[in-house]
């Protein structure tokens, strides 16, 4: 309907107010409404109804058009109605139907959304040039509003206010208030409920209630303007709106989904002070709040808050806060968790059920994922995909495809079909266990039944292909996605880049991603990473930075891993200034450089031989809170051995002891090879850089032993010392195979750190000891040794341990000679 139409229907000239013919007094019977009744039945029970209505009607001496509205009202059958509405107005010398009996039929019409019909009888009003009542109006606009006519119930309404001086009904606005909002066009609700508020002044009808209101929050709330939201109900306060739970329950709801957790407390606590009283759902939504940000302990007060006022906790507040704690990485006993909700009144759903499998799934927990799924179906609950797909998933990553495909089977045969999810599932966890193979045959029967895999699947099996070397098969697989129409995504070119430069073709890369731009694919910074890395990899730098300045054209910012590719690949190719350039430019660009950067640039410094340029990065990257790795401090203790400068070298070593960083054998391999390859320089361990390692080391030289067994000691002292007593105990084992066997210092170190971690009374399943008197008695002078380089206050009870093992050694020696003598 046009609104060139609507401005051709001419409203009758009543007296105003008082313009709607819905105000005129039609006097209706008693007779007549039986007379109606008996219409609406003889339509219903008669197939020829025509010539029993005419002679019903003349008995009583009334013309159809007089009981017309009145048979409108009542017949409920669209179809009736119509075909009552054709005879009527069809008859010969019919008297035409007034205004209230087409509004009653443009209501029975928007009833049934006849729409097409509606828009014909309105053509019949503005040729007659009649007016329907303002009620017809209010039905017809909800229905246009419920259907998503939005445009006409607005016209219609816009037609009503000019026509009537008035709004149509409240309930008619409100169904046009929430289409508005349902089609996303919150500024024209806001022009809509503005027009209600100001005809609901001084109005004996009621223009806008408080659902209305309620409409409107939530439409500001959903289109992100909380706060204009919030303003609309403190300016409604009062002005015939009284705000209930419900508005409240909106804003907190809508401000913990944008993350402002401290404005909907804020609100959670003006709402009690204003006397509300919080629903479950106004606890549900500031639980998903805290929940969110992983505040499990403002989670339990507002549970124990719950329980105090007696409110139930349902089994989607239970869902929200297992899902979440899941996700935060806590620790979750499942069968515990079921007990409680049931024992608290909750029984749990399949919801419940579906994020328990997943979090039992992902902690290996794989036996009780599957009590939980046994004991879901033994509830009556149907398993959905959800619930099956995290333990085809682990299956297929244990190798166990058995179990796995059975589970398949015995979705299928509980009415489940297979979908993208479960099959994607299955794929991706066959390539993470190396099954590739199986995962591509299991992808012809994905295709075979039915199932189009889409490009995330397709990423999964080029990438599985890529990484085992497979490459012509990767491009085959390639040219088969793209004949079945599915499009590949930045991920699958990203992956195939990579795919390249493994297989040291760095031309096809770099073809395949000039291809990728000139196709209109939308590139992330991934994407361009992984060409920048095969650019450095091959010592092209120049196209490496071509390639940073193209994806910055291209709106896409690199990060801190492209700007550590580039620093290291200008480090490999011995430019330090190169990569200070890139250094600068990162910091420039505000990126903040992270431990990667920082620790390749310390390398470039000492392949320079700067090592003073190395200890200042080194500092400097101290100061700006980044914590060194055991890359970082095993670079500079490899670099310093390599020059002789031991005592540095020794320093680092205790500096990342003290900071509790883990070394592995390749800084060991940097000590051992840096001491024993400069056995022969004197060593100065003086001054303010004394070592505790050097120091016990030298100690072990002028002792006789060889360097390499004390280089080994040393650094088994420094572990065990620092609390390190599982790293040494590894360590010690190595040692053997390298030829260097345990011995009496090896032991009595070993027992020291055992013992400084609590456990002197366990040494013995800990430590084998087979030492003679003599080895023990070089392991009690050595482990006096090690009791000097305790801190204050602390002590050891190895060297006690130690005299004791001497003393029953010797009592042991003498019963074994006095029983020789005697023999």
């Amino acid at each position: 309907m046009s609104k060139k139409f609507l401005s051709r229907i001419k409203p009758r000239h009543y007296p105003k107010p008082n313009s709607s013919p819905s105000n005129l007094i039609i006097s209706i019977t008693p007779s007549l409404k039986k007379l109606a009744n008996q219409v609406c039945q003889i339509l219903r029970t008669h197939v020829q109804w025509e010539e029993t209505v005419e002679t019903r009607l003349s008995e009583e001496e009334v013309v159809p058009s007089d009981i017309a509205h009145l048979v409108f009202d009542r017949i409920r059958d669209v179809h009736l109605g119509l075909k009552f509405f054709d005879w009527v107005t069809q008859r010969p010398y019919a008297c035409p139907l007034d205004g209230f009996a087409y509004s009653s039929l443009l209501k029975l019409l928007a009833k049934s959304r006849v729409f097409s019909e509606i828009e014909a009888v309105l053509e019949s009003l503005k040729l007659g040039q009649k007016l329907p009542t303002a009620e017809a109006f209010d039905a017809i606009i909800q229905a246009y509003s419920e259907s998503g006519l939005v445009d006409k119930a607005l016209e219609l309404y816009w037609f009503v206010v000019r026509t009537y001086n008035c709004v149509p009904n409240v309930f008619s606005c409100n169904y046009l208030l929430s289409a508005l909002i349902k089609d996303g066009r919150i500024d024209t609700a806001l022009q809509l409920y503005d027009e209600m508020v100001i005809r609901n002044e001084g109005s004996e009808n009621t223009c806008v209630d408080n659902y209305s209101t309620c409409i409107m929050l939530r439409g500001l709330c959903k289109n992100g303007k909380v706060e204009d939201g919030r303003k609309l109900l403190e300016d409604r306060w009062g002005k015939g709106c009284i705000p209930n739970i419900v508005f409240y329950n909106t804003l907190i709801d809508r401000y913990c989904k944008n993350g402002d957790i401290e404005r909907a407390y804020l609100l959670f606590r003006e709402l009690k002070l204003k006397g509300f009283l919080p629903t479950v759902e106004t606890y549900g939504a500031m639980i998903n709040g805290f929940c969110k940000v992983g505040d499990f302990k403002s989670t339990n007060r507002l549970l124990k808050d719950m329980n105090s006022r007696g409110v139930t906790v349902n089994v989607r507040v239970h869902n929200t806060i297992i899902d979440a704690r899941y996700k935060h990485g806590c620790q979750m006993e499942a069968v515990e968790t079921i007990r409680k909700m049931i024992e608290n009144g909750c029984e749990p759903d399949l919801v419940t059920y579906n994020s328990l499998i997943c979090g039992s799934c992902r902690e290996g927990k794989i036996k009780e994922a599957e009590q939980l799924l046994e004991q879901a179906t033994n509830k009556g609950l149907t398993p959905n995909k959800f619930s099956y797909s995290p333990l085809i998933h682990v299956y297929c990553k244990q190798g166990d495809f058995d179990r796995a495909s059975n589970l398949l089977i015995k979705m299928t045969d509980s009415g489940h079909k297979l979908d993208l999810v479960t099959y994607g599932s299955f794929i991706h966890g066959l390539v993470i266990s190396g099954e590739v193979d199986v995962a591509l045959t299991f992808l012809g029967k994905m295709i075979e039944r039915g199932v189009s895999p889409d490009a995330g699947i397709y990423n999964v099996l080029i990438s599985g292909l890529c990484k085992t070397g497979r490459f012509p098969a990767a491009k085959q697989l390639l040219a088969e996605m793209l004949d079945r129409n599915v499009q590949p995504d930045a991920f699958i070119y990203a992956t195939l880049v990579d795919g390249f430069i493994r297989n040291s073709e760095l031309g096809e890369a770099n073809k395949l991603f000039k291809h990728t731009i000139e196709s209109g694919t939308s590139l992330d910074v991934v994407a361009y990473n992984t060409m920048i890395k095969g650019y450095c990899k091959f010592g092209m730098m120049n196209d490496a930075v071509l390639c940073i300045n193209q994806m910055m054209r291209s709106r896409v910012f690199p990060d801190e891993f492209t700007y550590s590719t580039l620093i290291d690949g200008y480090v490999k190719q011995h430019d330090l200034d190169g990569a200070l350039g890139i250094f600068s430019r990162m910091v420039k660009h505000n990126c903040k450089p992270n431990v990667v950067t920082c620790t390749t640039l310390i390398n470039g410094f000492c392949r320079k031989g700067d090592f003073a340029g190395a200890e200042v990065f080194f500092r400097e990257m101290h100061s700006s809170g980044l914590v060194p790795n055991v890359v970082t401090y095993s670079i500079l203790i490899g670099s310093f051995c390599k020059e002789g400068k031991l005592v540095k070298a020794a320093s680092f070593f205790e500096q990342m002891l003290m900071i509790k960083c883990n070394p592995n054998d390749v800084t060991f391999n940097y000590l051992v090879n840096g001491l024993v390859n400069n056995a022969s320089t004197t060593i100065s361990n003086k001054g303010n850089e004394k070592s505790m390692f050097l120091d016990f080391y030298l100690k072990m030289i002028s002792d006789g032993w060889i360097p390499r067994t004390a280089v080994y000691n040393s650094i088994l002292v420094c572990l065990c010392l620092y609390g390190m007593l599982k790293t040494a105990l590894e360590l010690s084992n190595k040692m053997v195979t390298k030829g260097c066997l345990s011995d009496s210092v090896t032991f009595a170190t070993l027992l020291h750190g055992v013992c400084l971690e609590g456990k002197s009374k366990e040494w013995k399943s800990i430590l084998p000891c087979n030492l003679n008197e003599s080895e023990l008695n070089a392991a009690v002078k050595y482990s006096l040794i090690l009791d000097q380089y305790l801190p204050h206050g602390i002590a050891s009870e190895a060297t006690p341990i130690l005299h004791a093992l001497v003393e029953d050694y010797r009592v042991h020696n003498q019963e074994v000679n006095s029983l020789l003598s005697f023999s």
